[in-house]
């Protein structure tokens, strides 16, 4: 009889079961129930109906990536150097303590996951998303990363608090992997205790969401829990030690994988290994690249340029700053991950750098650009051993057509927020003009743009800014203001087949109102650690139409000018 590689860990774990770990959910578990009616049709294999309402009928299964992949032999759960495989089979570490579902994503549990709403009021679903039970079949995982950190290699990374805890193929034939940020100790946590407070948990939860919601390719957040466990944390490393509560975050992305993914077995001379993963990435998420193609590599390559160019230019677009750039932070899909001291800019400024622990600002926003193309040079150098010479040539044009095309792509948004059609020779010059009178006047970046969005012309024209649109009050307080509204004008006259309300509509869909300023994050946390978690709501409820006037968002004021206090405000890679 054949015996998986990984079952033996599998055993192993079960032996122990009880000791700390947590327990199998539905152990005696069936498949997905039948529809009713004589005539339905049946779920496709790993599929569930839409809105299952208990767990043990939800297939999560790790079986693509065990199947796929040698695993770490090691079985034991201790911190070390780990070679010659792409995971660690390790389960979570359950809180003592008690634990609270404090918030979830309606639309990740129903139409990604296949789940109704009212499974989040059972008990399973809590000790699921919280890794106190595990679905029986699913195997955890940690992943092993390397990465470039601050611009130099940091060796062996991984996922030092996060274990993948299964995939699931929904109604959609999408596939997602599940993953708990916070979950207790891996191989991989170094000198960390394997979990994350509450008010980094709540920012992530917050900003997966928002993001999506914006338009910026993103993993997503499930679900946010809260337990009553002391976690110590120095949060601006200055020696000031304080305790803080442990929290979960069920998060969800098509792929955890990441541009250190790569670079750890090319550093570490893993070539065969490498060589199988990449060809596992190309065949399950770059569809349209053949396996047969000999340049295959070259393929996935150009496309990770290509999207890595339009991610960076979509942050530049809302303000977003990640933070952390690292290339462990860096999705091998192209999308966000990782939200750790992330910032949204108030006022617009390109050294605005949203992380405290970036003393040397190389993260800051104007620098992201620059920074996706280090990360892309390492990860050509990472792919350079599976290269042949015409290739490694063909790759490095390639790479240089980087800046190129984040330009245009940054170019092509700009226009659209500005809400001017067809193109213009003097279209970069106006974008850049008004990007330097909103840094000469710290204008608002977000509401500048969105008060663009709902002013009229003949209110431009006439220089005539309502108090409501503070934030072009700002602007309008350069002496060049008016040059640049005689130039917006004569663009936008130029516009064919449009109308002022006509841009006026077009702009408000692409310009938002609401985006999560660091205040109100902050606000929103406060109150959580007081276990009033009504902000953490009312954000979620806001956020999920960003560009659409609310009265509970007006209310609140955060369409407002930022209270003075936010100005102080920091956050740091501590979390």
């Amino acid at each position: 009889m054949w015996w998986p590689p990984w079952l033996a860990a599998c055993l192993a774990w079960a032996a122990g079961a009880g000791a700390g770990r947590p327990a199998a959910l539905c152990a005696s578990r069936g498949l997905c129930p039948a529809p009713p009616g004589a005539n339905a049709s049946q779920p496709g294999p790993g599929r569930c109906p839409r809105g299952a309402s208990d767990l043990c009928a939800w297939p999560l299964s790790s079986h693509s990536l065990l199947d796929s992949f040698p695993i770490d032999v090691i079985q034991e759960n201790y911190v070390r150097n780990v070679r010659n495989c792409v995971f660690s089979v390790v389960y979570p570490t359950p809180f003592k303590s008690r634990v609270r579902l404090v918030a979830v994503s309606k639309e990740v549990l129903e139409n990604i996951l296949d789940l109704d709403i009212s499974v989040k009021g059972t008990s399973d679903f809590l000790q699921f998303v919280s890794g106190g039970k595990v679905i029986f079949g699913s195997v955890p995982l940690a992943h092993r990363y390397g990465g470039h950190q601050f611009g130099s290699w940091a060796g062996q990374l991984g996922d030092g608090r996060a274990h993948l805890i299964g995939i699931y193929t929904n109604r959609h034939s999408e596939r997602w992997e599940l993953q708990l940020k916070g979950s207790g100790k891996t191989p991989y946590s170094r000198t960390g205790d394997g979990r994350a407070v509450l008010r980094s948990s709540v920012r992530e939860f917050l900003c997966s969401e928002a993001m999506h919601y914006l338009g910026i390719p993103t993993s997503r957040a499930a679900s946010l829990i809260v337990s009553d466990d002391d976690v110590w944390r120095d949060q601006f490393y200055n020696g000031n030690i304080r305790k803080e509560r442990g929290a979960i975050v069920l998060r969800l992305a098509k792929s955890w994988f990441r541009i250190g993914s790569l670079e750890i077995l090319a550093h570490a001379g893993e070539l065969d290994l490498q060589r199988r993963l990449l060809d596992f990435i190309i065949q399950e998420h770059f569809p349209s690249i053949a396996m047969d193609d000999s340049n295959r590599y070259l393929e996935f390559f150009s496309t990770v340029v290509s999207e890595t160019a339009n991610l960076i230019a979509l942050w530049m677009s809302v303000g977003f700053a990640h933070g952390v750039c690292n290339t462990d932070n860096f999705s091998l899909l192209s999308i966000t991950i990782d939200y750790g001291p992330f910032g949204f800019m108030d006022s617009y400024d390109p050294n605005f750098v949203p992380n405290t622990s970036d003393d040397e600002r190389r993260y800051k926003i104007g620098n992201q650009a620059n920074v996706g193309l280090f990360n892309l040079s390492k990860l050509l150098q990472a792919l350079k051993p599976l290269l042949d010479p015409r290739q490694k040539q063909l790759a490095s044009q390639i790479l240089e057509g980087y800046g190129e095309r984040y330009y245009s792509r940054f170019t092509e948004l700009f226009k659209t927020k500005l809400g001017l059609l067809g193109k213009n020779e003097d279209d970069n010059y106006l974008i850049a003009f008004l990007l330097k009178l909103m840094e000469d006047t710290k204008a608002d970046f977000t509401m500048t743009f969105r008060q663009l969005s709902e002013i009229t012309q003949d209110q431009l024209k006439k220089l005539h800014i309502p108090e409501e649109f503070w934030a072009l009050q700002d602007l309008g307080k350069h002496k060049l203001f008016s040059e640049w509204v005689s130039m917006y004008l004569l663009r936008l006259s130029r516009n064919k087949g449009d109308s002022d309300t006509k841009r006026r509509t077009r702009m408000t869909t692409v310009n938002p109102r609401y985006i999560l300023r660091n205040w109100m994050a902050e606000s929103a946390v406060q109150k959580a650690k007081l276990n009033d978690f009504s902000e953490v709501h009312l954000l979620q409820q806001i956020l999920h139409h960003p560009f659409q006037r609310q009265q509970a968002a007006e209310k609140a004021g955060y369409s407002l000018r930022p209270p003075p206090w936010a100005r102080d405000l920091k956050v740091s890679c501590s979390s």
